[in-house]
This record gives structure tokens, C-alpha cells and sequence, in this order.
């Protein structure tokens, strides 16, 4: 059947219509109103679809930025995941004590830094951190001035360095928490005995032979 120029006008009318979930009868009783104007309808149809199209656009949007966090893995970390295996007590105490202890522009960093980091960065510097401090365990027969000890104190350094900028005058500090401070050096106790000591001493050299040379 050959359509007219009429009829296929109609015939878009129709799917218009229909498109804005509007029923047939109601669709028939329109187009045959001696009074309807294909010009208005038209704006009409315009102006309802470029609604629905940036309702939809708003839609995609948010669909997308969805997307990009459960799929790029950079959901925001919490407390617990960050101090995991800490009582809150614990968390709010420590971050306390950081404040008394350190310069809270170094504070400050460090939780900028660890608050911007993904899961997968943040389970990477985790492990980093465990692999660093087993392997230094494992040295614990040699001198803390040995050179495979002090490469393994400039991975401990490197690793310090995901949370902020570690001077010499900083990292003998460090040093010096690790055996004076109670629950750091039952931490570093648990992996080894003597660990704390050790690790300490051997911060210090790096500090003053390298950190120190800078």
C-alpha cells in the first residue's frame, strides 16, 4: 500500500503519541479533532521527548559515575578498614597521640594521602609493609649496618613514604617510637623478639649513612 504525504504525517503522529505511553483511543479521538494543529503537536512532541532525553541523560550519568567506583576500585576507605584489627578506642587514641606527637601538618598529610588511596593501593602498602618487616626479621643474625639489612631499611623507608615525607630527623624518630612506644614494639615483638631493636638500630643507620647524606 502506497502512503500519502497525509497519512504518513498521521502515521508519525501516531508514534508520537505512543511513545509518550498514551493510549490508541485517546490517540484517534486527538488526531480527529477537526481542531488539532500538526504544528503545535509537533513543538508538543518536541519539547516532552527533549524532557525524556535529558531525564535519560541524567540517568546514564549516574549509571556511569556507579560504574567508574565499583569498577576502577576507588571507593573511599573507613576507619576500620584503615586500622583494621583496632578497637575504635584504639583508632581514636593513636590518631590522638599523632597529633601530640608529630607536627599535625604531617598528620595531616598522611591521612590525605591514605584517605585518597583505593582499596587496591591500600591492600598493596599493606602487604608492602608485612613483606618488608618479615624480611628484616629474617636478618635479625647480622649486624644492623650490614648492606642487605640497609636495603631492606630503604624498602621500609620507601614504604614509610606512602604515608608522608620521611627526612633522617624524622625516621630516627620513627626509630626511636618503635621501642619506646608500648604497643609498637609488642606489634614488631609478635613478629620476632628483638624485632623492635633491631629494626630501631638499623632505621638509625639508614637515617644517618643515607637520609642524612641527602
Amino acid at each position: 500500500r502506497l502512503y500519502g504525504e497525509a497519512e504518513l504525517l498521521r502515521l508519525q503522529q501516531i508514534l508520537f503519541f505512543k511513545e509518550l505511553d498514551m493510549p490508541l483511543d485517546q490517540i484517534r479521538q486527538i488526531l480527529d479533532d477537526p481542531g488539532f494543529d500538526q504544528v503545535a503537536a509537533l513543538e508538543h512532541h518536541r519539547g516532552m521527548l527533549q524532557g525524556r532525553v535529558e531525564r535519560l541523560a541524567r540517568l546514564l550519568n549516574t549509571v556511569d559515575r556507579t560504574l567508574d567506583r565499583l569498577t576502577e576500585d576507588d571507593m573511599t576507605l573507613t576507619d576500620e578498614e584503615l586500622y583494621e584489627g583496632f578497637s575504635t578506642e584504639q583508632i581514636e587514641r593513636y590518631k590522638r597521640e599523632a597529633r601530640e606527637m608529630y607536627d599535625p601538618a604531617l598528620v595531616e598529610e598522611s591521612e590525605r594521602r591514605v584517605k585518597g588511596m583505593s582499596r587496591e593501593k591500600w591492600q598493596a602498602v599493606q602487604a608492602q609493609g608485612r613483606d618488608v618487616t618479615v624480611a628484616i626479621a629474617g636478618l635479625m643474625d647480622r649486624d644492623p649496618g650490614d648492606p642487605e639489612v640497609q636495603a631492606q631499611v630503604a624498602g621500609h623507608h620507601a614504604w614509610i613514604e606512602n604515608f608522608y615525607p620521611c627526612s633522617a630527623e624524622i625516621y630516627r624518630g620513627l626509630a626511636q617510637l618503635y621501642v619506646e612506644h608500648p604497643e609498637f614494639r609488642a606489634f614488631y615483638e609478635k613478629v620476632r623478639p628483638g624485632l623492635a631493636e633491631f629494626l630501631s638500630a638499623a632505621m638509625v643507620v639508614y637515617a644517618d649513612q643515607v637520609l642524612g647524606q641527602a
